[in-house]
């Protein structure tokens, strides 16, 4: 064990540990799937058979792959032609966001989010996030999809531990601290640390759960074996593209004054405070056609 996981699960308080523990794992498809593609010689036939296991799955791959950011300039008809168009990449990338459905489109409560919200706001923060690297021409990343899509896991264990205290923490809030502070000062952790245990859990690996760990705080994110901290792309990434939501709320655009993300991480990303508010623009544009394209009945 890194040293890392070893902080994330200091001091965690035992009722929330025991949430963390009996949590499901990750759906069967998506581990399936990992296993699947990550082969040199893929067969479409075996993809196809993993997804229609499911009888919602193959319907959501294809919602995704029509969707105004998924999409290719013709109407997909078959998983056999999204893979065919869209390649191996983005169609994992598609199915394993519409394999997290299940597990994400409920309702959580303590963060007043309705049944599809939290999937809907994972799916463009790791469209966002995919983007700023490809328009940025990011290359020191690994995967910056995945700890995107999965950075609010663990909102749905510490969901309804925010709501017994939430009026300890709207106190807090409103004295200034940010939300995720004030989780952790008044239930001892925050939902990025729960969301990294859930992922360690799930063996996905250090960097993927150290950027869901640290995606409010980046400059946090990684140890190397000489004990000093460095930045990580990966991480900046994950929360620059998570802020852009999450402090200038739903709006379908985005004034002026909205709010704006660490300096230091856009000096480190090279993006400038004018193509921030471009991107920024964009991705709520995403979103409200992502939210036109998608049903969560």
């Amino acid at each position: 064990m890194t040293e890392d996981k070893e902080l994330i699960e200091k001091d965690l308080p035992d009722n929330i540990r025991m949430e963390v523990s009996s949590f499901p794992s990750m759906p069967k498809a998506a581990v399936k799937l990992r296993a699947v593609l990550k082969e040199d010689d893929v067969s479409i036939i075996e993809i196809e058979n993993i997804l229609r296991q499911d009888p919602g799955l193959s319907t959501n791959v294809l919602r995704l792959a029509n969707s105004a950011f998924f999409g290719v300039s013709s109407k997909v008809g078959s998983l056999k032609k999204a893979v065919m168009l869209l390649g191996i990449k983005r169609f994992e990338q598609i199915a394993i966001s519409a394999c997290m459905n299940k597990t994400m489109d409920k309702a959580v409560e303590g963060y007043d989010l309705s049944p599809g919200e939290l999937w809907l706001h994972s799916i463009v923060v790791s469209t966002t996030a995919e983007a700023l690297a490809k328009f940025f021409k990011i290359s020191d990343t690994n995967d910056v999809f995945t700890p995107a899509l999965l950075h609010d896991m663990g909102k749905l264990i510490l969901g309804k531990f925010v709501k017994e205290e939430s009026k300890q923490i709207e106190n807090i809030v409103a004295k200034g601290e940010s939300m995720v502070r004030a989780e952790s000062m008044v239930l001892g952790t925050d939902h990025a640390e729960i969301g990294a245990l859930i992922l360690n859990k799930w063996s996905f690996p250090v960097d993927i759960v150290n950027a869901v760990r640290w995606h409010h705080d980046p400059d946090r994110i990684s140890i190397t074996e000489s004990g000093l901290k460095e930045p990580s792309m990966q991480s900046d990434i994950v929360y620059l593209s998570n802020f852009i939501f999450q402090s200038n709320g739903e709006s379908d655009s985005v004034g002026e004054n909205f709010a704006m993300p660490s300096s230091e991480v856009l000096k480190r990303l090279g993006i400038k405070p004018d193509q921030y508010r471009t991107i920024a623009q964009k991705a709520h544009n995403w979103k409200k056609e992502l939210s036109d394209t998608l049903s969560f009945e």
